[in-house]
């Protein structure tokens, strides 16, 4: 009973962190925008100058709806990963869909200039862009089910999953090796990260992805409990592990591989979120945790994405470089405080 009553208050402080990192995203930027103004556009009401009200709907709001998009997605993906592996290393990124999505990113950026001027301009659109890096994951993610399909331990799947990501960047070093500055300037401003970059169509297929990943693992939630001690048990109380753990890779695959094609590889939340979860609540039962990663994943994803956009001033910082530099202090906070880990 005190647990329950402990974590009804533990979400509803998460809930009221959410709102305050939803509405603080939108208000706060280069240029400064009250919180009733923001709420008054909204809702359908007017804000006190036209222009904070483009700001908001055009800019502001697309990128806030992005951040939490990405925030979920991946820090889902890494419970997922980390209790169907039993490694608190593992996170989708180990699978090798980012490196996937990186390497036809880099076909594409790298490999314009040994096009036609009209198609090297075509390759280099947005769209184009989004295209590659969603065919490199997917690929990926198909060997990844074709070599699960023939492996039956899931740490052998680990393993081929990082040799995988190894495959494609040494394919991508070959690929910058041959190109040229402005080549290298623009694929290394993808590795970074965007969260501003998308149209609101762009967001509705994102919406989409990210809605069909989190409904699997909703559905994976009794198999994930049943896997925390293992295949055997698990096989042991009827779960029939084979598809379990194909609806496991599906929806991590699913959710990170979109993401990365939409935003760029962002690191430390699906890695970490997972861990801060699991030491808030103080349990392993991912009924909690599933509500809850879903939760601190948007607000650190929102938190950093504040932090990045250097309220004040006008410039923006890479949101990858962002999460990295306030998640691993985080990390390492929360190992000493809690050393069996």
């Amino acid at each position: 009973m005190a647990n329950k009553k402990r974590n009804t208050i533990l979400f509803v402080v998460l809930a009221l962190g959410f709102l305050l990192m939803f509405f603080a995203s939108i208000s706060l930027g280069s240029v400064t925008i009250p919180l009733k103004d923001v709420v008054a556009s909204l809702t359908g009401g007017q804000a006190t100058k036209s222009t904070w009200e483009y700001i908001i709907i055009n800019y502001r709001l697309p990128k806030t709806i992005t951040a939490v998009l990405a925030g979920t997605g991946l820090s889902m993906s890494g419970l997922l990963m980390q209790t169907l592996f039993r490694n608190p290393l593992a996170e989708p990124y180990v699978l090798g869909l980012s490196s996937g999505a990186s390497l036809g990113v880099a076909f594409v950026i790298l490999g314009a200039g040994f096009l036609p001027s009209f198609l090297s301009v075509i390759a280099l659109s947005s769209y184009a862009i989004v295209l590659a890096s969603t065919l490199g994951s997917t690929l990926v993610l198909f060997l990844v089910l074709i070599v699960s399909q023939r492996l039956r331990n899931t740490m052998a799947i680990l393993i081929v999953g990082l040799m995988f990501g190894s495959f494609s960047t040494a394919i991508v070093s070959i690929l910058t090796y041959f190109s040229t500055a402005e080549q290298l300037q623009k694929f290394t401003f993808w590795t970074m990260g965007n969260l501003g970059n998308l149209s609101w169509s762009n967001i509705g297929i994102l919406t989409f992805c990210v809605g069909i990943g989190l409904l699997l693992s909703a559905k994976s939630i009794k198999p994930l409990n049943a896997l925390l001690l293992g295949e055997n048990y698990a096989k042991s109380m009827g779960l029939n592990f084979k598809q379990a753990r194909l609806i496991i890779i599906l929806a991590t695959s699913l959710l990170s591989g979109a993401i990365t094609a939409f935003v760029g590889p962002i690191a430390f939340i699906g890695l970490a979120v997972p861990h801060i979860a699991k030491l808030t609540f103080h349990t392993s039962n991912h009924t909690i945790l599933f509500w809850s990663t879903l939760f601190f994943g948007s607000i650190i994803m929102l938190f950093c994405d504040i932090v990045s956009q250097m309220p004040g001033y006008d410039v923006t910082l890479p949101i990858n470089a962002i999460t990295s530099i306030i998640g691993a202090p985080v990390v390492i906070w929360l190992v000493m405080r809690k050393r069996n880990f």
